[in-house]
């Protein structure tokens, strides 16, 4: 979504340097690609992954993590991000092809095993 598509109260509310953001859902986390400008109106790139836990009180916070990327270092972050993506899809044990492929976090996915490898107990029987 470009940002000028935003009404003016909408606009002051953001940082001013936000040119577009491409917001990312995946199962307890959202990435946000936002392409931001510098004062000389050069752009940039910040990845954002923010991931919702709930505090002790029953309180939600989200812990967020930020990376900066530099329109010099593009391709070469393209190029090994692809390259280490590739490695995955073909290397890794847990998935032989892309249609086993799911969105489950390796959390969800852990959690799914652990469940998986529990076996039916009939207590009165202990």
């Amino acid at each position: 979504m470009y940002l000028e598509d935003f009404d003016s109260v909408g606009a002051q509310e953001r940082n001013g340097d936000d040119v577009f953001s491409k917001p990312v859902r995946a199962g307890k986390r959202t990435y946000f690609f936002d392409v931001k400008a510098t004062k000389s109106n050069d752009y940039y790139l910040t990845i954002t992954e923010s991931k919702r836990k709930v505090e002790k009180d029953g309180r939600f916070s989200y812990d967020k993590h930020k990376i900066f990327l530099y329109k010099e270092d593009f391709d070469k972050f393209t190029e090994s991000l692809q390259e280490v993506i590739n490695f995955i899809k073909e290397k890794s044990p847990a998935i032989n092809n892309a249609s086993d492929y799911t969105s489950d976090s390796a959390e969800e996915a852990s959690e799914k095993e652990r469940s998986n490898s529990f076996s039916d107990v009939d207590f009165d029987q202990l």
